[in-house]
């Protein structure tokens, strides 16, 4: 459970102070923490880490329209990784990317036409929500690889 909470407040903090405001939110890299979570937590703790994580930064910046959306859109991304790899950089977690972004870009693309009332502004979100799957991608990938070198893996569990 500490280690839920310390992840929490990791994704709390890349979200809340590391991101840059675009269309009707911002974009950010918080999205990493959520994937190394779920590669390192079990699955319960990951989705707690990843919820509460995105959704405090939601709330506490000023964007709380986002946290319902973002509550369960970084609950469900938890589900699609595995803590069960020897490894965080595993094939299994790389290909995890692939539904991670089809549900963050379509999971947010949709509530933003339900908030804004229209298909046509949501569209002009997508740009944002491309650029923040990629930069936490690449992010994860970065420290991922450099936890699986120092086998913080290991050592967590």
């Amino acid at each position: 459970m500490t280690a839920s909470g310390i992840m929490a407040s990791v994704i709390f903090l890349l979200t809340a102070y590391l991101h840059i405001p675009s269309h009707t939110g911002y974009t950010h890299i918080g999205d990493a923490f959520v994937y190394l979570s779920a590669c390192l937590l079990p699955t319960p703790y990951a989705v707690f880490a990843g919820a509460i994580g995105a959704t405090l930064a939601d709330c506490l910046t000023g964007f709380a329209i986002w946290a319902p959306a973002s509550a369960v859109i970084k609950g469900l991304t938890c589900l699609f990784f595995s803590s069960k790899c020897r490894k965080i950089i595993c094939v299994r977690n790389l290909l995890s990317l692939i539904p991670a972004w089809a549900l963050c870009i379509g999971g947010y693309f949709v509530y933003d036409a339900i908030i804004t009332g229209t298909v046509s502004a949501a569209v002009l979100g997508i740009p944002g929500y491309v650029t923040q799957c990629i930069a936490s991608s690449i992010v994860f990938i970065a420290v991922g690889l450099s936890f699986d070198r120092l086998s913080i893996k290991s050592k967590f569990i």
